[in-house]
């Protein structure tokens, strides 16, 4: 009898930047071929995104800027705030899909290049006697930066076994959102050596950070094509119940994390204007809280991955109770030490938070379909694209509660309320859905 030589499938082919078999669950071509792709094409889309997420954030530092020369309230900047971050999240939904029509290297080089038209226009355009509505505009463009982190987590997703998605999601997303906490440094460098007087260079600095992140995306990434495949995802994560469930926790953890980033320096100018009296003492802090929350978001992934989502991301709600009820008693008693020992605890369990639901969402629907590896993947795939849109009005909300608290009340101790009446109703749905004893989804 002939012995039967085992047939060697082939390593991922690449033509022409399209890899066309692609098997992560796959042991021996993980080891082989996978992982060094995988890699190489996560680090690059972390650099796209991170200076995606510095322009979505750039007006978080701008308002720093605009003086009384421009006659802008504190609501008027809260305004200014939450208009890209709206912006951003209207355009996460369409930017997964994008992937799969276009492939993610394609459109993250497409992503990339178009960030240089809010940066070229605020570079140029913001100065004393610009009208509101124009500064208005100019927000409302940076918000094609928002859009960047929704295509990113998708096509990460696809390249990823499952037993690595919590880290690599955490890796990917903690590496964008660091470009929150990034333009801010950017904003109190330029700050501290030019003045306020001179906004422009904030913008002007990540002009040819822009292009070199769309030039790298082009030389070092790849699509994958059985993305191609997946375009009625969206379709099927819409009639799924668990989609619009994590897009609601999503919006506790995410939304907190960048409408906190959008709108702490304004709340500390505005609360405590007699120690921030200048635009640069703000500065020195609104970094600090989106850097931690940025650098504990794969903290939060990678204790998912070992405990379980569904608990990191029930405690980690009640942790962020009790962040919002500190931050909310040190207003009222005026206590600057308690308040940004607070709002920081926000931001760190933002972070955590924001790692550890992304990693409930491979994780329900490989349990929901144990023997559809494609099914979990594809729908996996479309509801991290809904969840981070949705998630991403949460940021609107924050800054909308901020402005409407403030203008009613002259303070911020009502949206501090609201906030954590949000995070005990957060509380209760992971504990109903994936944690009682009763529940048939356990993540």
């Amino acid at each position: 009898m002939t012995a039967t030589l085992p047939i060697a499938r082939p390593a991922a082919t690449i033509k022409g930047h399209w890899i066309d078999d692609w098997r992560p669950e796959d042991p021996d071509f993980w080891a082989t071929t996978g992982a060094p792709i995988a890699r190489r094409n996560l680090i690059f889309s972390i650099l796209s995104e991170h200076i995606g997420f510095s322009v979505w954030s750039l007006w978080s530092v701008m308002v720093l800027f605009l003086g009384p020369a421009y006659g802008i309230d504190p609501a008027g900047k809260f305004l200014l705030t939450a208009v890209p971050t709206l912006i951003g999240a209207g355009l996460r939904i369409p930017y997964s899909f994008a992937v799969a029509r276009f492939g993610g290297r394609n459109w993250t080089i497409f992503s990339a290049t178009l960030l240089l038209v809010p940066a070229v226009l605020a570079a140029f355009l913001i100065k004393p006697g610009v009208s509101y509505s124009t500064l208005i505009v100019l927000a409302a463009v940076a918000g094609v930066g928002g859009g960047n982190f929704a295509s990113s987590m998708t096509n990460i997703n696809a390249y990823y076994p499952n037993r690595l998605k919590g880290w690599a999601l955490g890796i990917n997303a903690g590496g964008g959102n660091l470009g929150v906490a990034a333009v801010q440094l950017v904003g109190l460098f330029v700050l501290a050596v030019f003045g306020a007087g001179h906004p422009g260079i904030v913008a002007g600095i990540y002009i040819p950070l822009i292009v070199l992140a769309a030039l790298c995306s082009a030389l070092y990434m790849d699509n994958l094509s059985q993305a191609r495949n997946e375009k009625r995802a969206m379709r099927d994560a819409t009639r799924e119940p668990h989609t619009w469930i994590m897009s609601l926790l999503y919006i506790g953890t995410f939304g907190s994390f960048i409408g906190f980033g959008f709108a702490f320096g304004q709340v500390l100018q505005v609360q405590f204007h007699t120690e921030f009296s200048t635009p640069v003492k703000a500065a020195y802090l609104t970094f600090l809280g989106p850097l931690l929350g940025s650098l504990v978001r794969p903290v939060g992934g990678a204790l998912a991955d070992r405990l379980g989502g569904a608990r990191v991301t029930f405690a980690n709600f009640i942790a962020m109770g009790v962040g919002a009820a500190t931050v909310l008693l040190a207003a009222q008693q005026r206590s600057l030490p308690l308040y940004i020992v607070g709002f920081i605890a926000l931001f760190i369990f933002s972070g955590v938070g924001n790692g550890s639901t992304y990693k409930m969402i491979p994780a329900i629907f490989k349990a929901k379909h144990p023997s559809d590896e494609l099914t979990a993947r594809r729908l996996s795939g479309a509801v991290i694209g809904i969840a981070g849109a949705i998630g991403a009005f949460g940021g609107v909300l924050v800054n909308l509660a901020f402005r409407q608290s403030f203008l009613e009340t002259k303070s911020a101790d009502a949206a501090y309320i609201s906030f954590i009446a949000f995070y005990a109703l957060c509380v209760l749905v992971t504990w109903a859905v994936y944690l009682r004893p009763a529940s048939r989804t356990k993540v």
